[in-house]
């Protein structure tokens, strides 16, 4: 697949993506946490509404005094990277400034882990941006959603709300997930961990 990034790179900007199905019916659902996350990000910086572009809704703003598009693509998750693709590719944004936010079943629920590039650990949201950007070196936000216990019972699982136990920190979660993130635009991923971290207790 031809590479985009081999165009003049823009560096003045970030585009933050959160995963998660379009609808209703996906909503609440664990697989959708990127998607809360990059709702919360857009009304804690004062971002226009959601407009309609790239098979995906897209704001943009300032964080950290830095020029940042928040995208969700719409796709449905095992075709994000059709829209991530577009983005990326009209605005010129090379991986290393690219930020996924996704729910992660190998994380214990509400644990973080901030990466560069590396495996998809299965998740079909990745699988999909990795084969349409033909460049795997972006960052990825791993939000631990937890395991059911049996690979059989997976799908249902991140398709099925979060419990009635974990939505009693859920929303204290993405709120310190959200108001850290100048950690993240600033190249602090450690920092951003250890931040999120401190800041929130189940």
């Amino acid at each position: 697949m031809f590479n985009i990034f081999k165009k003049k790179k823009n560096l003045d900007m970030w585009l933050i993506i959160g995963l998660g199905n379009p609808g209703d019916k996906y909503e609440d659902n664990r697989h959708n946490i990127g998607f809360m996350v990059a709702d919360e990000l857009a009304r804690d910086n004062i971002f226009p509404n959601f407009k309609s572009k790239f098979q995906g809704e897209i704001s943009e703003g300032r964080i950290a005094n830095q020029k940042v598009i928040l995208l969700k693509p719409m796709t449905y998750m095992n075709d994000s990277g059709i829209s991530v693709r577009k983005c990326a590719d009209f605005y010129k944004i090379p991986p290393e400034k690219i930020i996924v936010f996704h729910d992660e079943l190998d994380l214990a629920p509400s644990a973080i882990k901030v990466k560069q590039g590396g495996g998809t650990g299965g998740h079909n949201g990745l699988k999909s941006i990795d084969a349409h950007l033909g460049n795997k070196e972006y960052w990825r936000v791993r939000l631990g959603i937890g395991h059911p216990g049996d690979k059989n019972r997976v799908s249902g699982y991140v398709l099925s709300d979060f419990s009635k136990e974990e939505q009693k920190w859920l929303d204290d979660w993405i709120y310190v997930l959200s108001k850290n993130i100048d950690g993240l635009i600033d190249g602090k991923h450690n920092e951003y961990m250890a931040r999120v971290v401190e800041n929130f207790k189940v």
